[in-house]
């Protein structure tokens, strides 16, 4: 066993790499990616150091271990900025854009059309084809108020 560690050299590292790159394509997850990455490395620093065959096996276990936190704190920072903050909350996400109104507002309730969907809109009177922006959503009922133009 100890003849076949001493045996790899510094391409096998490389190749390893991108096996495990490879093999990340075909299942899902991101944990084979950076133990390539890993190898990827200890193979790139092989070139330039020469190291003993246990230096090589301690640098893929120093690397794949840092890789860990990195790998949860990119997956942290991604989830906040890349998940859509309105999804299931459509009505939320119309908060503060401006619309027309399709019907006017009397007795404090209209209706707008937004996009292919008739709201139901609670607000000051206004004439049909004024401009209203929403202020606040609840359920499927909007609050609007008037537009500055």
């Amino acid at each position: 066993m100890v003849d076949l560690l001493a045996s790899l050299g510094n391409w096998n590292w490389l190749i390893l790499g991108l096996v495990l790159v490879g093999l990340e394509l075909l299942t899902p997850g991101v944990f084979l990616f950076w133990l390539g990455l890993a190898a990827f490395l200890v193979g790139a620093l092989s070139f330039a150091l020469d190291p003993a065959w246990q230096t090589h096996l301690l640098m893929f276990a120093v690397f794949a271990a840092a890789a860990v936190p990195l790998w949860r704190r990119m997956a942290r920072r991604e989830s906040g900025a890349a998940a859509s903050p309105f999804l299931n909350r459509r009505a939320e996400a119309l908060v503060g854009r401006v619309f027309t109104l399709e019907r006017p507002i009397v007795d404090g309730t209209g209706i707008v059309r937004i996009d292919d969907t008739i709201w139901r809109v609670a607000g000051p009177d206004a004439p049909a084809g004024s401009r209203v922006r929403v202020v606040k959503a609840d359920g499927a009922s909007l609050t609007v108020a008037a537009a500055e133009p």
